[in-house]
Order: C-alpha cells, then structure tokens, then sequence
C-alpha cells in the first residue's frame, strides 16, 4: 500500500470519527469520546514519558514535534510543557481538527506533512521528537524505518526522540482481520464511510518490528537507545524507545 492510499484511509477514518481513530477505546466508538477526557490521556501520557525521560536525559523544553498528531491530543500537552510544540499529520483533515480543538494553546502548531520523510524540518530543529500509536499504521516497515531516520536527523543532538512501535502480535489478532474483511468489501464496492461508522471494521493496519530490528536501526544511524520501555496492550505488545541521537 502506498502512502497515498494510507492518506485517503485516514481522511476518511478522520471525517468518520476523529477521536476515535486516534485513541481506538471500543467504547468510545460513534463520536463517544469527551473532548476533555481526551485531551487528559494526552497530559497523563506525556508526564509520564517526560519524567521518564529527565531520569535518562534532561532536556531543553524549547521544541517539541509530535509526529502524527492526529487532533492535537499529545500535541496540546507538549504545548503545555515546551515553548513550541510542532504536530504534523498526513491528513489535512485532522490537521483541520487539530486547528480547531487546540486554538486556544498558542504554543501548538500543526502542520501537514504528506511527504516521505521530514524534509521541511531541519537538522536538529526538535529538542525532543515524538510518536506514539501512529508508526505501527504506517503501511510498510521500510516507512517505520525511513521515518525513524528521520526522528533522529530532527532531533537535536543533545535532545531526544522517543517513539513507540509493535514488537510483537499474538495470534489470531496478528492475521487482523477487521482490516482484510473490509478491504475486501471495498473491493467490492461497499461504501467506505458507511463500513467505517456503522461496523467494526477498519482499514488501520498494524505493522511490527522486532526490538533487535529496532535497535539495530538505531545503532547504524549512530544514535543510542537509553531505554526500551515495554507496553503490553491486549494482544500487542508496544516497545517505547528513549533514543539519543548521535552526537555531532
């Protein structure tokens, strides 16, 4: 699948039900999800990657980049804690949503980025660089892997990049098949939006790679991983890297 195909899925899962395609709880499926109760699992996450991350390493709190920001839910709580937090996201839409919902945060800024790498940032433009629950949609491992390298290159190099990606997905859940089931009804001529709002079935993927894959990454772009923090989540388990990029 290519990246455009992957935009137009998340265009739609963002017209659908923005919040949910972002922070899939089943039961806040069809618009249930409270703005304010939201925006909170955000705060709560970032404190809790941030004191993590000062006990490993300090950092400016001058840039933040939250890639894949959805509407803004880690994005505003970067916001809160650093000068300026950039979110870029690959659908317009949820940029649009982004917009919206964090207007009143003037440290956020949200951007489209649609490209395969990061190129309108420059070398080390982030003290600290984020992702989490987004790389794992991403339609290949060379993506993950190309954008990895890209976290590495924005950070800066006394900052650091922390990301989160699928190490492992038990059976049958690794065979996804509320992704099979509605590709195939879209082949079929099924209307996406009536799947995407009347049924279980999604077009998200989930895309693994292994730790020792991830760290050998890391190690060939000359940066260092300082902590794997392991996150079971049901039938996937999530490794969260602290990595330092490479000095210069």
């Amino acid at each position: 699948m290519s990246l455009e195909r992957h935009k137009e899925d998340w265009e739609r899962l963002a017209e659908a039900d923005a919040m949910w395609a972002v922070l899939t709880a089943p039961a806040e499926k069809g618009g249930a999800w409270d703005a304010e109760r939201f925006f909170a699992t955000g705060d709560a996450e970032i404190a809790h990657v941030l004191d993590i991350a000062d006990g490993l390493r300090p950092v400016a709190r001058q840039s933040a980049l939250d890639f894949g920001c959805g509407v803004g839910r880690l994005t505003r709580a970067l916001g809160a804690r650093f000068g300026r937090a950039v979110g870029v996201d690959i659908a317009d839409a949820m940029i649009v949503r982004a917009t919206r919902l964090n207007k009143e945060v003037p440290t956020c800024e949200f951007r489209i980025n649609t490209a395969e790498d990061l190129a309108q940032f420059e070398t080390g433009a982030f003290d600290f660089v984020y992702s989490s629950i987004v790389l794992q949609h991403l339609p290949s491992r060379r993506d993950i892997e190309r954008y990895v390298s890209e976290f590495l290159r924005v950070t800066k190099s006394e900052g650091l990049a922390v990301f989160g990606i699928p190490a492992h997905v038990a059976f049958p859940y690794s065979l996804q098949p509320r992704r099979r089931l509605y590709a195939l009804l879209r082949r079929l001529g099924v209307q996406e939006d009536l799947m995407l709002r009347r049924t279980s079935l999604t077009p998200m993927r989930m895309t693994v790679v292994t730790e020792p894959a991830v760290r050998a990454l890391v190690v060939s772009r000359g940066a260092e991983v300082l902590l794997a923090e392991q996150l079971e989540d049901g039938p996937v388990r999530t490794v969260r890297y602290y990595v330092a990029p490479a000095a210069t």
